[in-house]
């Protein structure tokens, strides 16, 4: 049992700031998500995509900022459930919430912060027929280990910076790297696109574009794959591993179950502290919903902030909440 303060559900930019203001007012965090990885959004799908309206920043790349706010929590010593979806919740005696994961990791806590940005990820799954037989037998939508695909042969498909950034690593891992993307054009960053176009030039990775990988085969795992392309037609290619990277599609997942008020796939809250329906629940950033909403990153930073201020005193009714600055208290001092 993993008992904190506040149990925050999701990772993503909104929320790892959490943690930094819940630890100013010395509330301890412990956060789930289904990704492997802190940073949401911005480290699974558009990790160097850069991002303009951070204050402070005239541009930082996402993957920058989960860096970053990690760097900046780091004081308050946050816990980690990652790779496991939050799935089943219910009410204690003492009045707490425990909450389950797919995997039955236990949590308890008597504050929850929904920060699920736009809900559970699911990868967006290419229409061939049979993919589901080799899933874990060659098929991965998401690479965890990049030491798997050390000494093997990978075709990865996409033309996003999933896509671009993972191809440019396994070129010095695998024995053999094939991307295969539907465009000429890619979607991701410049300078990883010109990165793939030098492997390819120089015959360490090969590129087929205006192609798309139809068929999958093999014995028990994935043996070969068939591309058909514009105009050469369907091409034959052995493999130990097809890697599809099209991104996540977010979907509200168990939590839709909770008896939370739902509207138009989101959560709806009271502005005045982004409060739910159920007392202790909190929902903050993309997940939420109210008149008015806009869904960015500094907002929810905001709603994050209003919100630990209502979490402490769910969690020390008895305790005056008194407004300090970090400019005069810092942060290190707060943190022990």
């Amino acid at each position: 049992m993993i008992k904190t303060d506040i149990l925050i559900i999701g990772a993503g930019p909104v929320g790892l700031f959490t943690v930094f203001e819940a630890g100013l007012l010395k509330l301890r965090c412990h956060l789930i998500d289904s990704l492997p990885q802190p940073g949401g959004q911005l480290t699974e799908i558009y990790p160097k995509k850069p991002i303009y309206d951070i204050p402070g920043y005239p541009s930082i790349l996402a993957g920058e900022l989960v860096d970053n706010l990690m760097e900046q929590i780091k004081p308050f010593n946050p816990g980690f459930t990652l790779g496991e979806r939050a799935e089943v919740i219910e009410k204690t005696e003492e009045g707490h919430f425990r909450v389950k994961t797919n995997k039955g990791t236990l949590h308890e806590a008597p504050v929850i912060a929904i920060a699920g940005g736009l809900g559970c990820f699911e990868p967006r799954k290419p229409p061939i027929s049979n993919i589901s037989e080799y899933e874990d037998r060659g098929v991965e939508y998401i690479i965890k280990d990049p030491e798997f695909y050390r000494d093997k042969r990978v075709v990865v498909a996409g033309g996003g910076d999933s896509a671009l950034d993972w191809t440019i690593f396994l070129a010095d891992v695998a024995s053999e790297v094939t991307l295969v993307h539907r465009r000429t054009q890619f979607r991701g960053a410049l300078d990883s696109v010109e990165k793939v176009m030098e492997l390819n030039a120089a015959g360490k990775i090969e590129l087929i574009t205006e192609a798309q990988v139809v068929g999958l085969s093999g014995e028990g795992k994935l043996e070969k794959v068939v591309i058909k392309h514009k105009t050469e037609g369907d091409i034959e290619k052995e493999t130990d591993h097809f890697v599809p990277l099209f991104g996540l599609a977010p979907k509200l997942g168990p939590i839709g179950e909770w008896g939370l008020n739902i509207k138009k796939n989101a959560i709806e809250v009271d502005t005045f502290d982004y409060s739910t329906n159920i007392p202790g629940i909190f929902a903050i950033g993309d997940i939420n919903t109210y008149p008015g909403k806009l869904k960015l990153i500094l907002c929810g930073f905001h709603e994050a902030t209003l919100m630990c201020q209502s979490a402490f005193k769910i969690i020390n009714p008895d305790k005056k909440l008194s407004f300090k600055y970090t400019t005069v208290t810092g942060v290190e001092g707060l943190a022990n």
